[in-house]
């Protein structure tokens, strides 16, 4: 807002110096004479057409045609001001008493261009020239003899102003309605104006007390109000025409991306299923050098409140700097609606979506945060403590995660996100003393695998999609475990008996070290240790294709004489519906040196017994023995996953 008072100011000079020089001269050949005398006064060409019409009584008044006034001599060749037309209003009480008193300045579209040149000059910085008027006085000594004037109100309507500066950046405002109100001179002027700087209009409103001290450059009371479709804000402080500015910054907004639209600011990077209800108070200062503090800082964005402190330089691009820290932080809203997971765009199976991810908003600024939280709650999933410092340079973001209390453990490590020659994601994380059952519950809703697990995890991925990045993925990781239990299965139950009806296994480790190639994770050393079982545990897992073919082959220790004896059971198929059977093959191969006859025979006896009440079943033995399997293996795994 700093470049509005800008403009007025500009305008005030331009458009007070033009009305006053016609009340100045005589009738005759106004036009001329008046051009003439302002191009002294100013050291500007201008121009006046339509000739110049006068009103004596009761108010004194000229109009007068189309109005230029030229530029600078180093600016372009483009008017400094040109109106449609100029109407001036005098008090002509004030003027029988010798004071000039400016009740009225209506500019018709006028546009207005103000230019500064790189050692600062602007060309709203008139030089003052000599001539002769007619009664041989310079032209010079007869401005000095002139009355003050006061200019006691002031109308712009559909106006065009624009501010550039050389080798800086330029600011446009068309469809400008500005009414000025300035009673008395030492007094507060008021300031009300409507604009529509992306198509939505927007008012301000605005109170300078000490008004001609303002115009002057001097520090003055400024208060200021914004009001948009989307929200308000205020500033209540001190302020100078160039812009510096000190006080309280306030805004409430209902639709903080429809405020920012409407203030010309587009979307920028506000997260798209975020609650877009925000509130702030801050104490702010902006220097000339393009630097914002903000001091005391409280923001509320949705129902997530965070305070501390931040340091703006509004450069190209933006660079922001920021302390924060919080009591409760819920970010629910953003990942329950964001998930990645869900047909592709014009795909018809179920995978990782195909849309593209716009990332053009890690550009936007380069920023350094730090963040001290008590709580974080993300995608249904409750943080504790988070200490984080997010970095963001040349569209590189980095999250490093100095400490996260998280699943009864602590998490530390980094998450970088690049979209510098195209997007990619990355990160290494370490987990120590995570409770299993809490990760599991929260992120694959699998209830029943409880214990300590200690993790380390390298991955990058690369892609304009979550299908891409996932079908690219690399890495590696490692997860150990001392002491957990698997509910809803009982492995030496099932291995004794051939049957699952629950109850629960306790393991004393589990070890496992995984790699990630184009999207699959391979692992080969899975090994879980039970007191009287192993389990070992072989293959791989799509994370792009959603699907999983892998072995897992519980161990029987004290089997055949303490020799064990193993049976593999294959889990295959898409992540939606894998198949769960044994496999027999392996069985054969695993334990090949069993002396095949008897165990067979045993086994009919066995499965006889538990079928003695299914007469007319016509199914052989091994029939039936590789359904039974089958059906208790499946049912020990559904209920691992957290099915009935």
């Amino acid at each position: 807002m700093r470049w509005i008072f800008r403009l007025i100011g500009a305008v005030l000079l331009a458009l007070v110096t033009l009305a006053v020089g016609l009340f100045l001269l005589p009738q005759e050949r106004i036009a001329e004479i008046a051009a003439e005398q302002i191009r002294n006064q100013t050291g500007r060409e201008v121009s006046i057409g339509g000739g110049v019409r006068l009103s004596l009584w009761p108010t004194l008044g000229v109009k007068t045609g189309p109005v230029t006034v030229a530029n600078a001599d180093w600016a372009d060749d483009e008017p400094m001001l040109r109106a449609e037309a100029l109407s001036v209003g005098l008090s002509a009480r004030d003027l029988l008493r010798g004071r000039i008193r400016v009740s009225e300045v209506v500019a018709e579209q006028p546009d207005l261009r103000l230019l500064q040149n790189a050692d600062g000059v602007g060309n709203w910085e008139f030089t003052e020239t000599t001539g002769v008027a007619d009664n041989g006085e310079t032209l010079g000594e007869a401005a000095d003899e002139t009355s003050p004037v006061m200019l006691e109100r002031l109308k712009l309507s559909d106006a065009r102003l624009l501010y550039r500066r050389e080798g800086g950046g330029e600011f446009a405002l068309s469809d400008v309605d500005l009414t000025l109100d300035w009673p008395e001179p030492s007094g507060v002027a008021h300031i009300d104006l409507a604009m529509s700087p992306a198509g939505e209009r927007i008012k301000v409103a605005a109170q300078v007390a000490n008004f001609q001290d303002f115009l002057a450059s001097d520090v003055a009371p400024l208060t200021l109000e914004v009001a948009t479709s989307g929200g308000e804000a205020s500033f209540v402080g001190r302020a100078r025409l160039n812009g510096e500015a000190s006080g309280r910054v306030t805004m409430d907004a209902d639709d903080i991306v429809k405020m920012q639209r409407a203030l010309g600011l587009g979307q920028g990077f506000w997260p798209e299923h975020m609650g877009r209800g925000v509130e702030m108070v801050t104490e702010a200062t902006y220097t000339l050098d393009q630097r914002l503090s903000l001091r005391d800082l409280s923001v509320l964005l949705d129902r997530n409140r965070v305070n501390g402190a931040a340091d703006l330089y509004l450069a190209d691009p933006v660079k922001l700097t920021a302390r924060l820290n919080a009591d409760a932080l819920d970010f629910t809203p953003v990942s329950a609606k964001g998930g990645g997971a869900g047909a592709g765009s014009g795909s018809t199976r179920l995978g990782w979506s195909s849309t593209p991810i716009d990332a053009s908003g890690l550009g936007l600024v380069d920023a350094s945060v730090t963040l001290d939280a008590k709580s974080v709650r993300v995608a249904g999933t409750q943080l504790g403590a988070v200490q984080a410092l997010f970095t963001l340079v040349n569209s590189r973001a980095v999250l490093d995660l100095a400490r996260v209390e998280a699943f009864d453990g602590e998490i530390t490590g980094q998450l970088v996100a690049n979209n510098r020659t195209g997007l990619s994601v990355g990160g290494a994380l370490q987990a120590k003393g995570i409770e299993m059952q809490r990760l599991l519950s929260d992120m694959a809703d699998i209830n029943r695998f409880s214990g300590k697990a200690d993790m380390k995890l390298t991955f990058l991925g690369v892609g304009q999609s979550a299908d891409m990045i996932m079908r690219s993925l690399s890495g590696s990781g490692r997860i150990g475990m001392t002491t957990g239990e698997i509910a809803g299965i009982d492995l030496e139950a099932l291995m004794d008996s051939g049957e699952q009806n629950g109850g629960t296994t306790v393991f004393d480790t589990l070890k496992a070290s995984f790699d990630i190639t184009g999207g699959v994770l391979s692992n080969d050393d899975l090994a879980v240790e039970l007191k009287n079982f192993r389990a070992d545990g072989t293959g791989v897992i799509g994370l792009g294709e959603r699907d999983i073919d892998y072995v897992i082959t519980p161990v029987a220790l004290r089997a055949r004489g303490g020799e064990g004896l193993a049976i593999p059971v294959r889990i295959s198929g898409p992540w939606a519906r894998p198949s769960v059977q044994p496999d027999l093959e392996a069985v054969l191969k695993a334990n090949a040196d069993v002396k095949l006859d008897a165990l067979e025979e045993r086994a009919k006896e066995k499965i006889r017994a538990k079928l003695s009440g299914a007469p007319g079943d016509t199914r052989d033995v091994e029939e039936l023995l590789k359904d039974k399997i089958e059906e208790e293996a499946k049912k020990g795994f559904l209920k691992l996953l957290g099915g009935d």
